[in-house]
């Protein structure tokens, strides 16, 4: 009964599997929140840690020190944990030495889990947070008012200026003076700037707040350090384990000593119940590779080719939001440079298998449904291995796409060159009919 192989237990979902796979082996993918992971994440992910139920820790806290971290006393509530209990151990080291934090949390299943343990772990219902506007470039668990967030808190935005599209730090400081928030959020998902988590802390120090921050975009960059480190200059620092991290979808929290106690007990039995031991694995995988010098390298160059794509677009005539990028994504303004809205432009794209994700921009005008803009980043053709030479080239075929007002034969073409670009840069050495 357990030897029977996928495609003769169910055929249908063995034939999605494989369609998937061809679609990202012989595709652009250049959603910035996603990434392919390693062949070594993938074996983790897919193992036999499944099976496990491990409700709890692997060390345990008691009452008089909860600030320390006791490995040689177990915390789980079953038996049998003792083989998962290394894995986990190991995710929490590698990912602490990384990031020099002093205390992880590898078992959040997602980053917006992540996130909801720090606001359960400091704010009431009813209290006041700050975060960045979605519109803006933010994240839906920084106060979306559809979003737990902003359903269970008094949530107060703050944004760019509309001039410069950046974060302007006295708007923010002016804004945090008069709304008093116990949690400052900072971290976004589509902001393509360095952020400087010193002035929020200090800002968040003159009004009495906790600050938070959301690196989920930017993790590994951070991790290679192209982008400043938040860990020094914030008590919760959350993330997602995918997106430039290159690991398994999944979550984290970081904070310091004094909050460890409370962020685990919100984690488990706050939120969620038993962790997922499988993807627990492939984190330690992934933040083993972060450890790697050629990991850094990685990085360097999603920077680079990102500079390269976004100056590649502007010099065909296309206004990118605040002039460029510092980081791994770019917001384009196809509104302005071509009078489409983002959800054309992300469908006329689609259609020659470049993948891309429509976007709000700051000031919008257009609903999120439409937008003026599409988000694009470097991390997964980076994977792949393509560079500068090639960003140029994917910033020609997206032009030629926009371009073409959806003309078949230029789509066809654009889709012939955009396969012929792939098969160069092979995807797991993944061998596919067709």
């Amino acid at each position: 009964m357990l030897n029977r192989d996928l495609k003769s237990v169910d055929p249908e979902i063995s034939r999605l599997m494989e369609e998937e796979a061809k679609r990202q082996t012989f595709g652009l993918e250049l959603i910035a929140s996603e990434n392919f992971v390693s062949e070594a994440v993938l074996q983790a992910v897919g193992s036999v840690m499944t099976n496990k139920y491990a409700e709890g820790y692997p060390y345990f806290r008691s009452k008089d020190a909860p600030e320390v971290t006791d490995y040689s006393r177990n915390g789980r509530y079953y038996g049998g944990c003792e083989v998962v209990d290394q894995a986990e151990k190991l995710a929490i080291e590698r990912a602490m030495e990384i990031f020099g934090a002093e205390h992880a949390n590898v078992q959040p299943h997602s980053g917006s889990q992540a996130n909801m343990a720090v606001y359960y772990s400091v704010v009431k219902p009813g209290e006041t947070v700050m975060g960045m506007d979605l519109s803006h470039g933010g994240h839906l668990t920084h106060g979306s008012p559809v979003n737990f967030s902003g359903l269970f808190f008094n949530i107060v935005p703050y944004g760019v200026d509309e001039k410069t599209e950046t974060l302007d730090y006295d708007a923010v400081r002016t804004i945090a003076k008069k709304a008093a928030p116990k949690l400052i959020v900072v971290g976004a998902s589509a902001y393509p700037r360095i952020i400087d988590f010193k002035a929020f802390k200090e800002i968040a120090d003159e009004v009495g707040a906790q600050v938070m921050v959301d690196m989920a975009h930017i993790a590994g960059l951070i991790a290679a350090g192209i982008h400043p480190n938040p860990v020094p200059h914030a008590s919760f620092v959350t993330t997602t384990t995918h997106k430039t991290l290159r690991g398994p979808r999944g979550g984290m929290v970081l904070c310091t000593k004094e909050w460890a106690k409370e962020i685990d007990m919100k984690v488990f039995p706050g939120i969620q119940g038993g962790p997922l031991m499988h993807v627990i694995a492939g984190k330690a995988v992934a933040f083993k590779e972060a450890m790697e010098e050629g990991f850094k390298d990685y990085q360097k160059q999603v920077v680079k080719n990102a500079k390269t794509l976004a100056e590649s677009l502007m010099e065909k005539g296309y206004r990118l939001v605040s002039g460029g990028t510092d980081n791994h994504l770019m917001l384009v303004d196809v509104l302005a440079s071509l009078e489409i809205s983002g959800k054309k432009a992300q469908s006329l794209l689609g259609q020659a298998e470049i993948t891309v994700n429509k976007n709000t921009i700051p000031f919008d005008k257009k609903s999120p449904f439409v937008t003026s803009g599409v988000r694009l980043g470097t991390p997964a053709l980076t994977t792949r291995g393509m560079k500068e030479a090639e960003m140029k080239t994917v910033a020609r075929l997206i032009d030629d796409v926009l371009r073409s007002g959806g003309d078949e034969e230029a789509i066809t073409r654009v889709r012939n060159e955009v396969r012929a670009l792939c098969e160069s840069f092979p995807l797991y050495q993944y061998k596919l009919e067709g």
